[in-house]
This record gives structure tokens, sequence and C-alpha cells, in this order.
């Protein structure tokens, strides 16, 4: 088994969309970053990249490439997902916490977490979502995400050839 942790943070911005978590929410302002600034997607990325030691989000999409601007986040997940099969691991389970004055999640939560567990390819009851206000943090313009992951070791398929070599030797 394997534990990654991830963080992110972004500050709200006027005139673009809103997203978290893979989903566009219904607010004023929207979080500012090279890419869509998903600020959930980002950490669940940095957490999963952190549990097989590999690169961090920044190295491997970095803010300074043109071809980032404005890309969904999805694609960072897809590609840090990747390496962990190539890794030879499987997601078990996400715990996320969100850090935001507003909108509220609550409404949303449930589209959140299906809409998380659709992109790892894992049961809903295998992302846990919560959300917090930044009561007394003075972080009212900002959005931040603490995310941990906890990855198994995938089953191997037997090799054929040794299968069969085992076959004939108990004959």
């Amino acid at each position: 088994m394997r534990i990654g942790y991830g963080f992110d943070s972004h500050e709200f911005r006027p005139g673009i969309p809103l997203k978290i978590g893979g989903i566009t929410l219904d607010y004023d302002q929207g979080l500012g970053g090279h890419s869509d600034g998903d600020v959930l997607l980002h950490a669940i990325t940095d957490a999963l990249l952190g549990a097989i030691a590999a690169p961090d989000i920044g190295a491997l999409f970095p803010p300074s490439d043109p071809k980032w601007k404005g890309a969904d986040s999805a694609v960072f997940l897809r590609e840090a997902l990747k390496r962990v099969r190539d890794a030879g691991y499987c997601v078990a389970n996400v715990d996320a916490s969100l850090i935001l004055a507003a909108p509220k999640i609550g409404p949303q939560a449930s589209a959140i977490r299906a809409r998380v567990a659709e992109l790892l390819g894992v049961a809903e009851d295998c992302v846990g979502l919560k959300a917090k206000t930044p009561e007394g943090l003075n972080l009212e313009n900002a959005a931040i995400g603490h995310v941990v992951v906890l990855l198994e070791k995938m089953a191997r398929p037997a090799n054929r050839k040794q299968s069969a070599r085992a076959l004939k030797r108990k004959k």
C-alpha cells in the first residue's frame, strides 16, 4: 500500500467559471490558475503522484508552458492515474477536504463525489468529501484543497509460460 497527500490553493477571480472536482458550479467567480484552476483535481493529482514518488503537478505540467493554459484538470488527473497504474497500483480510496467561504459545497457534494469517482474509476463510496469554511483565517478570497489517497498494489496476472510449466510438472 502507498499513501499520498496533496494540497492546492487558488484565488477567486471574476469572469471565469468555477470548477471543483470536474464540475462547473454556479458562482460569480472562478479560481485563477494557469489551467482551469480546479483546486480539488489538482490536489488529488498531487496526492496520486506523491504516493508513487513521481514528480508533482507543476513539474509535469509547468504553468510556464502555454500548452496548459486553460487546460481541463482531468487531463492532469488521467496522467497521474496512468503513472499510478504503470507503477503497479490502483486507487483504494480518496479523502478530501475543501476550505472555502463560498459557495456552499453541500448542494453539489454528491455530484462532485460522483464525478471524482468516475474520473478515478472507483465506487462513489471510495471518495470522501468534506467542505469547511475558513473561519478566522482571512482566506475568504481563496479555495484550498487537502487530499489523502490510499493506493493498493494491483494483483499481477499470472505469467502464461510459468503457468503452463507448472501444469506440466503436476502431470
